[in-house]
């Protein structure tokens, strides 16, 4: 098997490639902003005491998480258009989906930031006349978030690497700009040695960079 990477060039890279990997880090970066704010809320819909919204935030939590995201991106795309008695479209069912399903995921991590905050501080802003939204927002996420800022943002590596699932619905993303190249120079294997290559090195260099947040955050403490 003779493999060649020649023919690579920055004009293959624009003409295939480019628009791919713009939309997978679009995706990443919906879903991650729209997960960790959906998953905080049902956070703290899991520990607000008030047992109908934990059952909802637990059932929707748990059933997530049971379902391989590659079927859960596949029913969205073929079953919300009966629904909504029209296409939603390959790009915007992934946005959707994968910021429904993250959501699940940052919510447990969410969940564990939350509850490494000491009582002691809960207590003390209760003391002082703080509602449990007040309490939330000025004494526990700001130190939740900050606790868990490596493990959120592992998370998002471990998205990033997901959005290639995204091709069962035909979405464009940076593993189908590799495939169509490969496809359209006759050249499959190079092509998806290129793209392992690429998602490697993204994913090293991102995950390099949380181990050195973590690092300062520990400090820090």
């Amino acid at each position: 098997m003779n493999l060649d990477l020649s023919f690579y060039n920055w004009e293959l890279i624009s003409n295939f490639v480019q628009k791919g990997f713009f939309f997978s880090i679009q995706l990443t970066l919906v879903a991650m902003i729209g997960g960790i704010v959906l998953g905080t809320l049902l956070a703290m819909m899991r520990l607000s005491g008030i047992k109908p919204l934990e059952w909802i935030a637990t059932i929707y939590v748990n059933g997530l998480r049971s379902i391989p995201l590659v079927m859960v991106i596949l029913w969205f795309f073929l079953l919300v258009p009966f629904v909504l008695g029209r296409p939603v479209g390959a790009e915007a069912s992934a946005f959707i989906t994968f910021t429904l399903f993250e959501a699940a995921y940052y919510s447990e991590i969410m969940r564990a930031g939350i509850q490494s905050i000491p009582r002691g501080q809960v207590f003390a802003g209760q003391a002082i006349g703080l509602s449990y939204g007040q309490n939330m927002r000025f004494v526990i996420l700001p130190q939740a978030f900050r606790n868990m800022l490596p493990v959120l943002l592992t998370q998002t590596i471990i998205l990033f690497q997901d959005t290639s699932l995204v091709y069962v619905i035909g979405a464009y993303d940076l593993f189908k700009g590799f495939e169509t190249a490969g496809k359209n120079l006759g050249r499959p294997i190079e092509a998806y040695l290129a793209a392992a290559v690429v998602y490697f090195v993204i994913c090293f260099a991102l995950s390099q960079l949380v181990k050195r947040l973590q690092k300062k955050i520990a400090i820090v403490r």
